[in-house]
């Protein structure tokens, strides 16, 4: 008897830590209805869209793969693809040229410093994206405070035209996407054991060995995530093209824009916003094929 109310006991005090590593279904439902009403539902319009069909009454609708076949084979659309997959791919190495020297020394020579450092790191993130570049377009217009500077020290005679070119469509994107680099990088370099660099040293490799042999194989993982993130987020980015470059990049981004209000070709944007849908998509299952591999380890 006594054996049984134990057993009972025992199955009973289980429920309540099963329960909680699984919830019930039903606490799903809420999320699952918001992100299929105001996600899923508008890609899948945007989907049909793309091959000419349409669930709304009035408009014309037949299947048709000519959006696709205009995006995939006319030289213009394949260029502006091109020049998509570029600019994200460029920035992204911008991002890890800056973002991987900034995210070590927080980690490793900050010390003190490095709340307040990662402080001015998040705060540019709390402001909007269309305010910090026009803070660009301030500091770098024709009478802007960088020309009147130079014009003032007798550097140049007359203002320089630094905006409307993709030098500082770059700048511009590399200040918007660096601290997503940063943000990847720096708990991976926490989570490396120092005294594994410290046995490097101490069988005889310098400082810079010691860090491409050690460090940084070690916070490959790090450097990976914020490479995928940072190209996933430039490869959806229009303002910085379309308030800095003024169409001297053209990319799938703002393409879709000008589609949308200036020619309302909306096949060939739902085409475009399907095509960009595809490359996350690729980017979120490299990401979780090395979130496995690290399981597995």
């Amino acid at each position: 008897m006594s054996t049984a109310q134990s057993t009972g006991s025992t199955v009973t005090a289980a429920r309540p830590d099963s329960w909680r590593r699984t919830p019930p279904l039903w606490l799903y439902l809420p999320a699952l209805a918001i992100l299929l009403l105001f996600f899923g539902l508008p890609l899948y319009e945007g989907l049909l869209r793309s091959l000419g069909i349409s669930n709304i009454p009035g408009v014309d609708s037949a299947f048709t793969w000519n959006h696709y076949n205009k995006l995939f084979f006319d030289p213009y659309y394949l260029g502006v693809i091109g020049e998509t997959l570029k600019v994200s791919a460029i920035n992204t190495l911008l991002c890890l040229l800056v973002g991987y020297p900034i995210a070590y020394f927080m980690v490793r020579h900050a010390g003190r410093w490095a709340a307040p450092l990662m402080f001015v790191l998040i705060l540019p993130l709390l402001t909007s994206i269309i305010m910090r570049t026009f803070g660009w377009n301030v500091l770098f217009a024709r009478r802007g405070i960088v020309n009147e500077a130079l014009l003032w020290l007798g550097v140049i005679d007359t203002p320089l035209r630094m905006l409307d070119g993709p030098a500082i469509v770059y700048l511009g994107l590399m200040h918007v996407m660096a601290p997503f680099m940063v943000l990847s990088i720096i708990p991976v370099l926490r989570s490396v054991d120092r005294r594994l660099e410290e046995s490097a040293r101490i069988l005889g490799a310098g400082a810079f060995r010691t860090f491409f042999l050690v460090t940084l194989p070690l916070s490959l993982e790090g450097i990976i995530t914020g490479c995928l993130i940072v190209f996933m987020v430039t490869n959806g980015s229009f303002v910085t093209m379309l308030l800095l470059g003024n169409g001297s990049v053209v990319t799938l981004p703002l393409l879709i824009y000008q589609q949308f209000n200036q020619s309302q070709d909306m096949g060939l944007a739902s085409a475009m916003g399907t095509l960009l849908l595809g490359v996350v998509l690729v980017c979120l299952y490299v990401q979780s094929g090395i979130g496995r591999k690290k399981e597995n380890r």
